[in-house]
């Protein structure tokens, strides 16, 4: 279905192509499959990945005594249900305070924000960001149903917030660890190109497709690429 929008940013004189509810949980199958494959995949990763778990924990405390060790933060998941996500701790522990002082240096459009020289993130956080690694804690999210292994990324409440109607519909699934753009592209992309990305997955999903996104993040994850 296409929908004429005016006044809304990039939606300005355009039409744009709306998703059907009927397209998106198309398969009862592939939704059963995903969830059993989601289940079964995290408690794996929880496992065999335990003792990155202990050593990253370890390098957080001796950098940072004080500070936690996991971050949690506030997500807005499917169908705009928001839930706490579970993250290494990989910045400073005021760094949430630290952010409006640093917002007219964000270096990606749109809603989100991203600097490639935070001065926010402390030693091993950049080494965890660069390789992922602070996003393992999430596979608990994924046992708890509010993430799955693959799906769009969940967005923090005030990016939500400014979202048109359009980016909206990245929240019509339930988000996951890591998605078509991650995979891909990953920061070099501004936000609206990571939204017809995200939207791109959303069409086109299976699990094979899901099985593909996921060992290409898994092949990015042991060679250079420009997370941060």
């Amino acid at each position: 279905m296409e929908v004429s929008t005016s006044g809304m940013n990039s939606e300005t004189s355009e039409k744009l192509v709306y998703l059907h509810q009927d397209e998106i949980n198309r398969s009862s199958t592939y939704l059963y499959l995903k969830r059993a494959m989601d289940i079964v995949g995290a408690l794996c990763g929880i496992i065999l990945l335990s003792p990155i778990f202990l050593i990253v924990a370890i390098a957080i405390k001796i950098e940072d005594p004080k500070g936690a060790i996991f971050f949690k933060q506030t997500r807005v998941g499917k169908k705009e249900k928001a839930f706490k996500m579970y993250k290494f701790r990989s910045m400073v522990t005021d760094a949430e305070e630290r952010l409006a002082e640093l917002r007219h240096k964000n270096e990606v459009s749109g809603a989100m924000f991203k600097m490639k020289d935070d001065p926010r993130i402390t030693k091993i956080g950049k080494f965890i960001r660069k390789t992922s690694i602070d996003e393992l804690p999430q596979l608990i999210n994924v046992l708890k149903g509010e993430m799955s292994l693959v799906g769009p990324r969940p967005p923090l409440v005030n990016e939500v917030e400014i979202y048109t109607r359009y980016q909206k519909q990245r929240l019509l699934v339930t988000p996951g660890c890591t998605g078509l753009w991650q995979a891909t592209v990953r920061n070099s992309v501004g936000f609206e190109e990571m939204v017809e990305l995200d939207l791109e997955y959303i069409k086109n999903r299976s699990l094979i497709y899901d099985i593909h996104l996921i060992l290409k993040t898994v092949c990015m994850i042991f060679k250079r690429n420009d997370a941060y």
